[in-house]
């Protein structure tokens, strides 16, 4: 990784200038009251083309010669690469080609295909459309640009890095969501080329985490599956060159559930106004998960908000439901005219709302006289459920959840 350092770095940036977005940094007070100490957040979701990724593709692709321009482009993405590429494309006037794995968030595609750029679609990972991209390449001679393994890339994701320690240079700690690793290999190389004392994390969904598995046999080693909603860090193998850069420069790789993950793109947009896709949302789940590991001030990278709005609803609801703001329930109640009104009166008292009512009234396990009342509620959090539940086993209903 010698060829990457502070020097390509700066130079990516130059690049850059007039090009990508210098995103924010938001104070988080939400996040900092969570970790007793200054938190901030990178808003790379407020790129260009939604995510970091235009940065490193940028780079990559005013670097070309004119014969390899007017050969044309191809890559493999499942949705952010895409995009990136296909803006940096039509910028130095050269078509693109990108392979996406099936099932690739359709704002993505279309995002993509807006661009300029052909949209083919195959198999089912990652790893799947990275051959069939290389097999295009081959045929047509299309120049192939990897979603994170090449210099150029990793310089221009780099860049992310140059910012936090321009708009926090007392930052203790940078979390940084990670898939191949371009965006946590260019961040760790820029904070690291100046202030060696910066912890630097990279987050992996645990389902698609290939990095610690990898880190612990001293070289790539590829996961046999992967079952993840965070579509955009879900890599089964790390890169040869950003496996290098973090493992010599990344101080930790830790791994968040999908709860955490969909806790954290409730919370972004809850509390800090921000869209954010569940890959996006990684470091911000880390920090939430285990505050005390990561030191003060530190910096938490919102990565991408490129997120299909049905998704982002089933996303919130799972949130939601992981956050202990949904509260399904058994009550058996007696089968005579207002028992019902009653029970509703407690929950309605009790300051939870109701979301869905349904009755049974032919079981084994109930009386004559009874009904099976299935109720749907929504709380303020755990706490208040459990408020919830005392206050109907204090009416003397029997409560199963």
């Amino acid at each position: 990784m010698s060829q990457v350092g502070l020097t390509e770095i700066e130079a990516a940036r130059l690049l850059l200038d007039g090009i990508a977005v210098r995103t924010p940094m938001e104070e988080s007070r939400w996040l900092s009251a969570v970790a007793g100490g200054e938190v901030r957040i990178k808003a790379e979701n407020l790129q260009r083309t939604g995510s970091f990724k235009a940065r490193g593709a940028y780079v990559r692709l005013s670097r070309l010669s004119e014969a390899e321009r007017a050969r044309g482009v191809v890559a493999a993405s499942a949705g952010n690469h895409a995009q990136g590429v296909a803006l940096a494309a039509q910028l130095v006037g050269t078509r693109a080609t990108v392979f996406m794995p099936e099932g690739a968030p359709i704002p993505k595609e279309r995002a993509t295909r807006g661009y300029g750029a052909e949209v083919v679609f195959t198999g089912t990972y990652l790893e799947d459309a990275l051959v069939a991209a290389r097999e295009f390449s081959e045929r047509t001679g299309a120049v192939f640009i990897h979603p994170f393994d090449h210099e150029d890339v990793i310089a221009g994701q780099g860049t992310v890095g140059l910012e936090i320690l321009e708009q926090l240079p007392q930052a203790a700690s940078v979390v940084v969501p990670t898939g191949g690793g371009g965006l946590l290999a260019g961040v760790a190389l820029a904070v690291k080329s100046v202030r060696p004392d910066v912890r630097v994390v990279g987050v992996q969904a645990k389902d698609a985490a290939a990095y610690p598995g990898s880190l612990e046999a001293g070289r790539p080693t590829p996961l046999e599956q992967m079952r993840t909603m965070a579509d955009g860090i879900a890599v089964g193998r790390p890169g040869d060159l950003t496996f290098a850069a973090v493992r010599d420069h990344v101080d930790d790789v830790v791994t968040v559930s999908e709860d955490s993950l969909a806790r954290a793109v409730l919370a972004l947009a809850e509390r800090a106004k921000l869209v954010s896709e569940p890959a996006g949302a990684a470091a911000v789940a880390a920090l939430l998960d285990d505050p005390a590991r990561f030191p003060t001030p530190c910096v938490a990278v919102v990565s991408g908000g490129n997120i299909d709005p049905l998704l982002l609803g089933k996303v919130i609801r799972h949130g939601m439901a992981a956050a202990g703001r949904y509260l399904n329930l058994h009550v058996t109640i007696p089968d005579v005219p207002g028992g019902l009104a009653k029970l509703l009166t407690v929950v309605g008292d009790s300051g939870a709302n109701v979301l869905e009512v349904a009755h049974e009234r032919i079981s084994p396990l109930l009386s004559v006289d009874e009904v099976d009342v299935m109720l749907q509620l929504e709380t303020r959090g755990s706490t208040h459920s459990d408020t919830v539940l005392s206050a109907l086993r204090a009416q003397g209903y029997r409560v199963a959840e």
